[in-house]
């Protein structure tokens, strides 16, 4: 039996080459990036792939170099998503898995 929810930390570094033109000046971690961060928690926790993202809401930026964190839980026969830097919201959501 799997546990009921998993969580993950991550920090994307200065270096990551997704920064460059996302935003010159003032980079900011593309939302696409996020998401590359709730697949793998997903695969460590159940080791399923991102079949599909049914929903989701960037609410607040993380800026490289920042700690943050992943939280998957069990809802409703989907897995809900949260990411958050120091307790603050940055985006949330629902994804489907498959092996």
């Amino acid at each position: 039996m799997s546990q009921a929810s998993f969580q993950h930390a991550f920090r994307v570094t200065a270096d990551h080459p997704c920064l460059p033109g996302h935003f010159p000046g003032s980079p900011l971690v593309p939302g696409v990036v996020l998401l590359e961060q709730v697949a793998l928690a997903l695969r460590a926790w159940r080791g399923e792939r991102l079949a599909r993202v049914i929903e989701a809401k960037f609410v607040a930026p993380l800026l490289p170099g920042q700690d943050a964190r992943v939280a998957l839980a069990e809802a409703n026969g989907r897995v809900r998503f949260e990411i958050r830097r120091d307790g603050e919201l940055l985006a949330r959501g629902a994804i489907e898995g498959a092996a």
